[in-house]
């Protein structure tokens, strides 16, 4: 299928053969588990939205570790707070207090509306935490409820609490997942309804859900979600590990849908590239006590100056209505992409967007992408997705273009190529 009709020549993809490397080598790959598939590059400085390897060569960076750096590579804002923490204090440990710590989640608190905070390392941390959370609410208030319901193909991080919230993974076939789960069909208020039952505590979801393929919830759907948790008594527990901090051009998603959870969970861009990560509760869900949520590393001073000097930022004055500015750039060079090489929808908001392909090609393109300096991930076979800082700017985007272009025509080059072969 000649998928793409691109008139400039386009060199075809050579696939990269890994260098054998010394086994005395101090940074030999060999040392690695092999538990993720990482690209050869050995990346050594980063700047804003590009990297650059060992060997010089720039690339465009519109992943930024699947979200995580939120204000890009090493922000001014950011490398500062660190520094000046880290002479002054990293760790006093779990059991006391710190200024930043404290800092922090009163700003969460005061930014998003909740009542109380807790600081984790992970967003995996703090949806296992959000499961404690619920549960022990039901026991307080609904006879000893536990039961959760989550949205298929959903994704909540990969301890076995957060994996069994998750629609089955590859990863999970190593474990039978902790009971007390249920799935329902995504953006489906009938089934869900349909699901509820007296044991049931709470309903967990994505506001947009990224592994699946950047697929948003409609907002009948959520308001609906959210009337359906009042009228029953049960909590709503929102994961906005991924779709929080302005990723979707707000502090949080729950605000551009116009719904209020529960109990929400943070991480990723909460740290912009520091492992840090928040569980917030309102009302009666503030229901934890000292010993529940334990952790040698939770909140401490380090990691808690790289949050508040996050959060700090993208509270600025103006600084949502640019990445919503910079997300319909997005959105609409993605859309003439799109309709000029007859791919499929756009979908996302504001700095988080999938583009869906006729045919599970996603990982070919990422492939060429890397060979055009462009970084990009592929959540689903036939699904791009893209999530650049949310400093980005319109030259950063108009430069990914045509060089996400160019990887579609090396992709075409290299169809062409197999069936003059076949």
């Amino acid at each position: 299928m000649n998928l793409f009709n691109l008139r400039r020549q386009a060199a075809p993809i050579v696939e990269a053969t890994p260098e054998p490397t010394d086994p005395v080598d101090p940074l030999s790959r060999n040392c690695l588990m092999p538990a993720i598939q990482r690209a050869e590059q050995l990346f050594v400085r980063g700047q804003g939205s590009w990297l650059w390897d060992s060997e010089g060569r720039a690339f465009l960076d519109f992943t930024q570790g699947n979200a995580v750096n939120s204000l890009g590579h090493s922000p001014k804002v950011l490398v500062q707070a660190l520094s000046g923490q880290a002479q002054a204090l990293i760790n006093s440990g779990a059991g006391f207090h710190n200024r930043g710590h404290l800092k922090l989640v009163n700003l969460l608190c005061q930014s998003t509306g909740s009542d109380q905070a807790h600081l984790l390392n992970s967003g995996a941390e703090a949806c296992e935490g959000a499961i404690k959370l619920a549960r022990k609410w039901g026991q307080l208030h609904r006879n000893g409820a536990y039961h959760i319901i989550t949205a298929s193909q959903g994704s909540h991080g990969r301890s076995l609490g957060a994996l069994s919230a998750s629609d089955p993974l590859p990863c999970n076939r190593c474990e039978p997942g902790l009971p007390g789960f249920s799935k329902v069909p995504f953006n489906d208020l009938a089934a869900l309804h349909a699901a509820v039952d007296s044991r049931t505590v709470a309903i967990m979801l994505e506001p947009i859900q990224g592994e699946a393929g950047v697929i948003p919830a409609t907002r009948h759907y959520l308001k609906g979600v959210e009337r359906l948790c009042r009228e029953l008594g049960i909590l709503l527990i929102l994961d906005e590990v991924q779709t929080g901090m302005g990723r979707c051009g707000a502090l949080l998603a729950e605000e551009t849908y116009g719904v209020r959870a529960d109990i929400l969970t943070l991480g990723k861009g909460l740290g912009g590239g520091v492992p840090i990560a928040a569980l917030l509760s309102r009302g009666s869900a503030c229901c934890a006590e000292a010993g529940e949520l334990e952790g040698s590393h939770h909140g401490n001073a380090l990691m808690s100056a790289a949050g508040l000097a996050v959060l700090e930022t993208v509270l600025e004055n103006g600084f949502f209505e640019q990445v919503r500015d910079a997300g319909w750039h997005l959105r609409d060079g993605l859309s003439r992409l799109a309709g000029r090489y007859g791919l499929g929808e756009v979908r996302g908001q504001g700095l988080l967007w999938g583009l869906e392909l006729p045919e599970p090609l996603a990982a070919q393109v990422v492939r060429a992408a890397l060979q055009e300096g462009l970084l990009l991930n592929a959540p689903q076979s036939h699904v791009l997705r893209f999530s650049p800082a949310l400093t980005v700017s319109h030259g950063n985007i108009d430069e990914m273009l045509l060089r996400l272009a160019r990887a579609f025509a090396r992709v075409q080059t290299a169809q062409l190529s197999r069936q003059r072969r076949s």
